[in-house]
């Protein structure tokens, strides 16, 4: 770890009032890259809030969204974000092919079209930089330009989150092994 993550009786007001509050969230505690963030609590306050945001409240259920999620800590190779949702994602329900699929870097087999959209939107946005008006065509159609926005979301705000994980070198917890190569 690069940084050392300060305690809460180590926080400054500003810090201490953004720590509160992610731990009266829908979290119930702070998620680890807003310890790194609290470094700029201005920034640490609102990423967590479009974080919460992301999480808990876009039109897709958890074995959706996990999707988006899973392919940005894929291709960043974040290590914590690959072990923190992949657990997310089982527990969503996800199908563990899927995610096997995914770390695998295949492409992998749906039998929702709503997975099928959000993983290629997200691999299109890693590796595409964006969307061809094909896919974006058939992803309104699919998905709405609200879910299109909310993948975009998740995608962006992710890949802040896997740079904070990789750039300051979080570990895995005790005992945990990473399943990326």
């Amino acid at each position: 770890m690069r940084l050392k993550l300060l305690s809460p009786g180590e926080m400054n007001a500003d810090q201490k009032q953004t720590y509160d509050e992610s731990i009266a969230s829908k979290r119930g505690s702070p998620p680890p890259p807003m310890m790194a963030w609290l470094n700029s609590p201005e920034m640490a306050r609102h990423a967590t809030r479009l974080g919460a945001v992301l999480r808990f409240d876009t039109i897709f259920p958890a074995k959706l969204s996990e999707i988006a999620i899973l392919v940005t800590a894929r291709h960043f190779s974040s290590h914590y974000e690959w072990y923190a949702h992949k657990r997310l994602a089982l527990k969503g329900g996800m199908d563990p092919k899927i995610i096997e699929d995914i770390r695998q870097r295949r492409t992998p087999t749906f039998d929702d079209p709503k997975g099928k959209m959000i993983y290629d939107v997200a691999k299109s946005l890693h590796e595409g930089h964006g969307l061809a008006q094909g896919l974006y065509d058939e992803a309104v159609k699919v998905l709405t330009e609200r879910g299109i926005v909310e993948i975009i979301g998740l995608c962006g705000y992710y890949t802040l989150v896997s740079m904070t994980l990789n750039t300051f070198q979080f570990p895995l917890p005790d005992g945990e092994v990473s399943e990326l190569a």
